[in-house]
């Protein structure tokens, strides 16, 4: 038998498959050990034959399997031809997706576990042996027991039951559980007539993609669990994807308390012992359901049933590592080769969804009104221009101050978002003007006041904070922009009783982090949450009545032809944070351009009047989804060497552009708006492409003609962040 083998070596030289003489017990999928030049190397059996052209003096053979079960399922295999037909990176790079990284690299494995219970019949225990009898009641009591803790609490005496054969031991395999205590089966709830509609609608439509646009609390997470319960009944299985690990302990709850451990969480929080229990869990059938962040479309479960995707517009279901890869398109590969359903699920859906689903290509199923008919939150918008007029240079408006002082009187709860951690924004001489930046990246530094250091945001670089400007040595150091950090040392000072949180990248480190800081929210330990975009979406707490938006003009105005999209989708997310439980909601939506447009219809939850004014400028202006974007990044640690290969790149696109010039709306070289990042410099080569083009496939051919040694070349299509 010989096996096709891909060497686990992401590389353009080795991209090929190789031929390995191999035993009858060697499946496609699995991992295996092979010589591989002077050393030997890990590869995935891609296939297995009975013939092979390859000369037998010049054959090898496999040495030994990494795993004795195919670690990749057939779908799995599959899937990553085409990803790396798709997105042109090596086979062994798709290939990565499918498992967890410890896995790969032999940090991990299956654990075992010793457990010691109490023997049928053995010899009576000394009455002065105190400790051995202590161990005997206590096995009694609770049953079998690990030997770890045994040891800890009764020492030699368990031995010395072990040798009078008073205990027996059972080596067995245990797994770890990312989340304790989070399972039991509740009984479903009553769906509302337009849930069960929604979930109707799903079946009956012969289209694969059903877009659920629901206002916030309308019961869209009702309308998965039933989808999800009716595939596991008829013995299939599930994938749910939400976009922030935030997100992702709260639904494993509530798909534990609904599915008990046939839930399993996928995310890069978790431990290494938990994610590759939680994967192997799946890969056996013993979960069902696969939850989790982008990377959960690659779960290895089969048969899949359905695959929902949640806050479907969000931009993190898009790759910013290599596979550049947009999850929408993976999960409807899944969705076509599995034969199942997929729901995508928003009250802000992307523009080019929406647009897909107006024109019939996807189901359009609408949930107009929140549960029980309770009413969406009055937004008050308030113009901090008056305020700054009237001599109030703080971050709260006098509004807002006063419905927080109400609010906290009535002992409700209240949420602050602001999409800036950190103290301040930036750090200036007031003196010359000199603004503190990394040395590694061309942005500025954020001052976090807890740590008394600078931060860079972009390659996590710490500096010490300065105490004299270093360019015309001022004393006169400034803080400019507000962070979360600032508005809770705000707060305290305003509301000295109310207990406060901030939720942000730099409150939530580890495993439970976020959901440490919801759990404590949701139990009204606290009355003020603090946060950045992590609070906007999901979160259910029915005893928050006011909601502040203390920066709406943030996102406005970035030069993104997206920036009014994500402002609209931004504001109407948190504005549903309010009102949720039998209390009405409250808003207040402070900004400096109160008459915007995009204000104006996430104040009113518009999304109609909004999608007609954006798509109506987006085809006016040439501007996705009647273009493409697409950007071929250049970046290396040498600027010369980087413009060298932007050069090379750039006469490649450039014969294809006077090829097809028709077929380009704007087509240019120049160096990203940042220009470094962990001291990388970075150029572009930025192209438009008209509706319609079939370019893009040949823009990647470009790209992949040459290799590069110092210096990485990507192309990103539609990318979510052109700076």
């Amino acid at each position: 038998m010989y096996a096709e083998v891909i060497v686990d070596v992401a590389h353009s030289d080795v991209d090929k498959i190789f031929d390995y003489a191999c035993e009858e017990d060697i499946k496609a999928g699995m991992r295996v050990a092979v010589p591989f030049g002077k050393g030997v190397t890990t590869g995935f059996v891609m296939r297995v034959k009975e013939e092979t052209s390859v000369p037998k003096e010049r054959l090898r053979h496999i040495l030994r399997t990494a795993e004795d079960f195919p670690v990749l399922t057939e779908e799995s295999l599959s899937l990553a031809r085409s990803i790396a037909a798709r997105y042109r990176v090596p086979m062994a790079l798709s290939l990565r997706l499918f498992l967890p990284s410890e896995m790969r690299t032999g940090k991990v494995g299956v654990r075992y576990r010793t457990f010691y219970r109490l023997s049928g019949d053995f010899p009576p225990v000394p009455p002065r042996a105190r400790q051995q009898l202590a161990l005997i009641a206590f096995l009694e009591e609770n049953g079998e027991q690990d030997s770890a803790l045994l040891r800890e609490k009764f020492g030699s005496a368990l031995k010395a039951l072990e040798e009078k054969g008073a205990v027996v031991a059972e080596r067995r395999r245990v797994f770890r559980d990312p989340y304790t205590g989070s399972s039991g089966e509740n009984a479903p709830k009553k769906l509302t007539p337009a849930q069960a509609a929604a979930v109707e609608r799903v079946h009956e439509t012969k289209k694969t993609v059903s877009l659920l646009h629901g206002v916030t609390g309308s019961g869209k997470t009702e309308v998965y669990l039933t989808l999800i319960a009716e595939v596991l009944k008829e013995g299939k299985t599930a994938i749910f994807l939400v976009p922030e690990i935030s997100l992702t302990p709260q639904m494993l709850f509530q798909l534990r308390a609904r599915f008990g451990s046939k839930a399993a969480i996928l995310h890069s929080g978790l431990t290494p012992g938990e994610k590759f229990d939680e994967w192997m869990r799946l890969r056996e059938g013993d979960a069902r359901i696969a939850i989790g962040a982008r990377s959960a479309i690659f779960a290895p479960v089969e048969n899949v049933g359905v695959i929902v995707i949640d806050e479907e517009h969000d931009g993190s279901y898009s790759s910013e590592s290599s596979p550049r890869y947009n999850t929408f398109d993976i999960a409807l590969l899944r969705a076509k080769r599995n034969g199942c359903k997929m729901v995508l699920g928003s009250a802000t859906p992307s523009v080019e969804t929406y647009r897909r689903a107006k024109e019939g290509e996807f189901e359009l199923i609408t949930l107009p009104d929140r549960i029980n008919a309770r009413p969406m939150p009055e937004v008050h918008i308030v113009d901090m221009r008056r305020e700054v007029r009237r001599g109030n240079p703080s971050a709260f408006s006098a509004e807002l101050r006063e419905k927080l002082q109400s609010c906290l009187a009535q002992h409700k709860q209240a949420i602050l978002f602001l999409n800036r951690r950190g103290y301040s924004q930036t750090v200036m001489c007031r003196d010359c003007g000199y603004v503190a930046k990394c040395e590694n990246c061309d942005v500025s530094l954020t001052y976090h006041s807890e740590e008394d250091c600078l931060k860079c945001h972009y390659c996590g670089a710490r500096y010490h904070m300065l105490t004299a400007c270093p360019q015309c040595g001022g004393k006169h150091i400034g803080y400019v922009g507000t962070g979360t950090q600032r508005v809770v040392g705000e707060l305290k000072k305003l509301y000295p009783s109310a207990n406060i949180l901030r939720m942000d990248m730099d409150t939530t480190g580890g495993k439970e982090g976020h959901f440490k800081i919801l759990k404590q929210f949701s139990e009204h330990k606290a009355d003020i949450l603090v946060g950045t975009q992590m609070v906007a979406k999901g979160h259910d707490f029915p005893e928050v009545t006011l909601v502040g938006i203390l920066d709406a003009d943030m996102s406005l105005h970035f030069p993104d032809y997206r920036s009014g999209e994500r402002t609209f989708q931004l504001v109407t997310q948190v504005a549903g944070r309010s009102g949720r439980g039998t209390e009405a909601g409250e808003v207040v939506l402070q900004t400096y351009d109160p008459d915007n447009y995009i204000l104006r219809f996430a104040a009113t939850y518009d999304y109609a009047g909004f999608y007609a004014h954006e798509i109506a400028m987006r085809e006016a202006m040439s501007f996705p989804p009647f273009a493409k974007i697409v950007r071929v990044m250049v970046t290396g640690e040498e600027e010369r060497e980087t413009l060298e290969t932007l050069r090379e790149v750039y006469q490649k696109l450039r014969s294809l552009y006077a090829a097809h010039t028709g077929e380009f709306l704007f087509f240019n070289r120049m160096h990203a708006p940042i220009k470094r990042i962990q001291n990388k410099f970075r150029y572009q080569v930025l192209m438009r492409l008209a509706g319609g083009s079939d370019l893009l496939q040949s823009i990647y051919d470009a790209c992949a003609e040459t290799t590069y040694k110092n210096t990485l070349v990507y192309v990103e299509e539609n990318p979510g962040n052109l700076s």
